[in-house]
């Protein structure tokens, strides 16, 4: 079957990579019909699996992000990819277009997202053909997310509804890093500590804020930063009204809403399916 793409020096080779062997399988037996592509599959363990991947160098990796080290397996490989082979073009397979899912898959580096609920082999060779072209694949809910997280700051102050922080300075410091896509290892180079106070620092935010692991965090401070939004927006019209100062003057509001999640990955342009 043919597959309408831009000239490639021969065969285009896309390594399928999942943590379930038989959808990994048939996701790759269908893509072999299609014969520009040199398909290869593999079920290994994330640390094996990178090793694979730079013996194989494939141009395309398909990659689901609940992979055997839990549901962000599959973002911290992406993360090492990005880093060791920036090259390779990577796509990654979501059970579902969650919001926290997709900006986290751009923020590590993905190329593209491609949500298993809305399947078809058409469109998923459609992605491999504008990924391998330099593109992103996006369909237009995907893309607002990423853009919505954009235009707006995340908050540095963790804090509760009274507007009490209830995280210390170092525990803000973790959170932003994560926000911002690093892995454990490289929050710990940029804060001179070691993985494992790193990880103690996670356990503890968790604790802390009710959630249970990466996804949720950023999740967590996406809908911080919406609340932040939404409260200023409020306030700062009730001033008008009111002819009254703003809290947008205040300091410690100010403070609270600075930074900037930062989005990684975008290239030459953006496909929506």
């Amino acid at each position: 079957m043919p597959l309408s793409c831009k000239p490639h020096a021969g065969p285009i080779t896309v390594l399928v990579a999942d943590a379930d062997v038989m959808a990994c399988r048939l996701l790759a037996g269908g893509l072999r019909r299609y014969r520009q592509l040199r398909v290869l599959e593999c079920h290994l363990p994330p640390a094996d699996l990178l090793k694979h991947i730079s013996e194989m160098r494939p141009d395309i990796l398909l990659v689901g992000n609940t992979l055997p080290d839990g549901p962000l397996g599959g973002f911290g490989l992406v993360r090492e990819i990005r880093r060791s082979s920036p090259e390779i073009g990577v796509v990654v397979l979501l059970e579902s277009s969650q919001r926290a899912l997709v900006v986290e898959a751009f923020r590590a580096g993905a190329k593209g997202v491609f949500c298993r609920a809305d399947f078809e082999f058409r469109r998923l060779c459609k992605c491999v053909s504008s990924v391998i072209q330099g593109q992103i694949w996006a369909n237009s809910q995907q893309l607002q997310f990423v853009m919505d997280t954009l235009s707006k700051a995340a908050p540095l102050q963790v804090v509760n509804s009274e507007g009490v922080g209830l995280l210390t300075k170092r525990e803000e410091d973790v959170v932003r890093h994560v926000v911002d896509g690093l892995s454990n290892r490289e929050i710990a180079e940029q804060l001179r500590l070691s993985e494992h106070t790193v990880k103690n620092y996670l356990f503890r935010i968790f604790e802390k804020l009710g959630i249970s692991n990466r996804v949720e965090l950023v999740t967590y401070v996406i809908t911080n930063i919406e609340r932040l939004a939404t409260e200023r927006g409020t306030i700062e019209k009730a001033a008008v009204e009111n002819h009254s100062p703003t809290r947008s003057n205040d300091p410690r509001f100010l403070n609270s809403a600075a930074g900037h999640a930062e989005f990684r990955g975008t290239r030459a342009g953006v496909v929506r399916p």
